[in-house]
């Protein structure tokens, strides 16, 4: 069997983006590093392919998209966007999941470099492995985090403010007890809607719940499971902001089972305004932007190719709907 980049880092004692550093003679690596890779690369007869070896010469004319999650409606927005702009370029594109972290086909992309540059949205692959492999030749931009380096660029929503909105809505509204309906409690964009739902009911001089007691997957069936759960429970809230749409729908869901109604026992507000929010029932009130216009960004930011990063936040805006009911609040 011929021996791989694996084997290679194996017998150096190095990581596997050193052996593709040094094959490629990187000046990011000591020429000590460098011998110790040719030495091993030569004692297993090492042949780098001839698609890496195009790689390297930007050769590939590929594009790649590296999310956390290929389906559902918000991706398959930012998709459509990504794929326009690669396109105008006369570029192909490459989409995968980053689910599975380090076994997974983005970070083997990222790690050899299989693509001309990278969009990530997935915070599995790592900001260490972000700012060691880019460069002017694999510029990155990601979509899920602040991130500063050198190729290294941002596009962001403004996920605090809309958050913040949507809240300040429904206190408007006359909504007092307000429950977060939470995404993983670990995602960048989860932590910013929450610190705009808590500066909400702060400004308005109203409690925020000592702890997140509603959260779940970013996934109709998760809203439907977490709601589930707060509907077993003896005190219900007037409302719910969800983290994004799916959940809000899901939970929305959960509630006409039972026979709680929206938006007259509990109001709902959601996030993302995907789709098919004006068609569910009641039509879902959310908080909306571009996301065509956030992967088509990114994409131009990757063939720009600046050194220095750039750092673009992209504005939200209150749907009103029917799901929070309707007053006059303006």
């Amino acid at each position: 069997m011929a021996a791989t980049i694996k084997d290679v880092a194996k017998l150096a004692g190095v990581a596997v983006s050193t052996v593709s550093y040094a094959l490629n003679n990187s000046p990011k690596i000591s020429e000590e590093t460098r011998r110790k890779v040719f030495r091993a690369a030569k004692e297993l007869n090492f042949r780098p392919s001839g698609a890496a070896r195009n790689l390297k010469k930007r050769k590939t004319q590929t594009i790649g998209l590296f999310l956390y999650d290929l389906g559902g409606p918000f991706y398959s927005q930012v998709i459509e966007g990504v794929q326009e702009v690669v396109a105008s370029h006369g570029f192909n594109l490459v989409v995968c999941s980053t689910y599975g972290g380090e076994n997974s086909s983005a970070h083997r992309f990222m790690l050899e470099q299989f693509v001309d540059g990278a969009i990530i949205m997935g915070s599995s692959i790592s900001d260490s492995l972000i700012l060691q492999v880019a460069s002017e030749s694999f510029p990155i931009v990601v979509l899920d985090r602040e991130l500063k380096g050198e190729y290294v660029h941002n596009v962001l929503i403004t996920y605090e403010q809309g958050a913040y909105d949507a809240v300040s809505h429904l206190i408007k509204l006359g909504r007092r007890n307000i429950e977060f309906l939470s995404g993983p409690l670990t995602s960048f964009d989860n932590s910013l809607r929450y610190n705009g739902y808590k500066r909400a009911l702060e400004d308005n001089g109203l409690p925020v719940p000592k702890k997140i007691s509603l959260f779940g997957r970013c996934l109709e069936v998760g809203g439907y499971q977490a709601a589930k759960v707060m509907l077993a429970g003896s005190q219900l809230p007037d409302a719910i902001f969800a983290a994004n749409d799916e959940m809000a729908i899901g939970s929305i869901r959960a509630m006409s089972e039972i026979g709680v109604r929206v938006p007259e026992d509990i109001a709902v507000v959601g996030f993302d305004n995907i789709n098919i929010g004006p068609y569910v029932n009641p039509p879902l009130t959310t908080i909306g932007h571009s996301k065509y216009e956030l992967g088509a960004i990114a994409t131009q930011l990757v063939f720009s190719a600046q050194r220095d990063g750039s750092s673009i936040l992209l504005p939200t805006q209150l749907v009103v709907r029917s799901s929070c009911g309707y007053k006059d609040v303006f």
